[in-house]
């Protein structure tokens, strides 16, 4: 059976090579312990993504986070990326472009995989701090439709973040 929508871990060359600008002291065990996004509740629209190591943002400071995961989807579809909602409500944290759009074709690409990566930025007045495998955004796959006048497009995503322009 054909797959329709999921999330696997990227290869551990490609986390190798994301990863090689962090001081991370044990990169395998890391790796190792990546879960893959998953509803809180049977109702949940949202897969929660984890953090791989603990996280601290001072007022005003800002961090790229890599998580270890790729997602796959239908061609008519893309994945939103959204900061978990008590984090904006309670500590003013925000994407910094606050919404993400994963693109079908962005899974798999030369660049990088696919990798999603969460920008976020405390916007708040405390100090935000998340323990390792803490929940930091949420990933909802959608649908999309084409206008009645759009035109084929044939071109072929080589590149990850923001490669389409």
């Amino acid at each position: 059976m054909k797959k329709s929508r999921g999330f696997e871990v990227v290869t551990l060359k490609q986390f190798k090579k994301d990863f090689s600008s962090i001081n991370l002291k044990d990169i395998d065990e890391t790796y190792n312990s990546i879960v893959l996004p998953k509803r809180a509740t049977s109702n949940s629209a949202g897969y929660d993504i984890f953090t791989l190591c603990s996280i601290n943002l001072k007022p005003g400071e800002e961090k790229i986070i890599p998580t270890g995961i790729k997602s796959y989807m239908l061609n008519d579809e893309w994945l939103a990326i959204i900061i978990r909602s008590g984090h904006g409500f309670k500590y003013n944290i925000r994407l910094k472009n606050q919404v993400g759009v994963v693109d079908s074709d962005y899974y798999n690409n030369e660049s990088n995989e696919g990798h999603i990566f969460i920008a976020i930025k405390n916007e708040g007045e405390k100090e935000f701090n998340l323990e390792k495998g803490s929940a930091i955004a949420q990933g909802i796959f959608h649908k999309y439709l084409l206008a009645d006048e759009d035109s084929a497009v044939n071109n072929k995503r080589i590149g990850g973040f923001g490669s389409t322009n």
